[in-house]
């Protein structure tokens, strides 16, 4: 695909996403798969192939969608660890760098905990109460005790 089309792709693989529910999103992918195979069949086949990855937020209660695909907060942490591994430069080893990261993973730990949430409680126990179809475990069956 040349980069004067990669506008023109993206453009309508964003149509995915911007749908009011679970079956708009597989028919919309299904078009722009389709739209797609003329002109760019690398493309399409590679949107087909990650189609279940790609709208597996769909399963999902709608409210948490936008916080399911988007990848803000990795982003956001990525870029605070970046900026405090730049302030020190050279590490004297290995732990060092780790202690760093992991005082600034614990600080973010405490403040989605404390201060703010991503997601709410009540819609993420929703989105629990939604199974999964053959990702449910099976029970294991109790101990046999032996008797003498």
């Amino acid at each position: 695909m040349n980069k004067s089309s990669q506008p023109f792709v993206a453009t309508l693989v964003r149509t995915i996403f911007d749908q009011p529910d679970a079956a708009s999103v597989r028919t919309q992918h299904a078009w722009v798969v389709q739209t797609l195979e003329a002109k760019h069949p690398a493309a399409a086949e590679h949107l087909d192939a990650a189609r279940e990855d790609l709208i597996a937020f769909a399963a999902f209660p709608r409210e948490i969608w936008t916080q399911i695909w988007s990848n803000n907060p990795q982003e956001r942490l990525n870029k605070e660890i970046r900026r405090r591994t730049d302030v020190v430069g050279i590490f004297p080893d290995r732990p060092a760098i780790i202690r760093l990261i992991g005082a600034v993973l614990a600080e973010q730990t405490d403040e989605w905990v404390e201060a703010r949430r991503y997601m709410a409680l009540d819609v993420l126990a929703k989105a629990r109460i939604r199974v999964i179809p053959g990702d449910t475990p099976t029970p294991n069956p109790l101990p046999q005790t032996l008797t003498a």
